[in-house]
């Protein structure tokens, strides 16, 4: 769970955390905003196996309301994470 965000209809909100997957090399970080039936994904090839991977996401909503963002990682082998971390975005006018 990553903390609930607040923002305001036309502003970039940008979120970031952290993905770890133990020694298994994390090559894409996926977002969705729309409860998993479509997610973006950013390569994060370059990153070294014995680290953990920096993420950032940056959105302009378009219209008030709550929304909430899944992130889940996605490793070389094509396993992604079993259950995505969630936060919920406040949007006002």
């Amino acid at each position: 769970m990553i903390a609930p965000v607040q923002g305001k209809v036309g502003q970039t909100v940008t979120l970031e955390g952290y993905a770890d997957d133990f020694g298994s090399h994390i090559v894409a970080v996926e977002f969705t905003l729309d409860g998993g039936n479509s997610w973006v994904s950013h390569s994060t090839e370059k990153s070294s196996p014995d680290l953990m991977v920096h993420w950032t996401f940056s959105w302009k909503p378009e219209e008030a309301g709550a929304y909430q963002l899944k992130v889940r990682s996605v490793t070389e082998d094509g396993r992604k994470s079993p259950e995505a971390a969630v936060t919920e975005l406040y949007i006002s006018e």
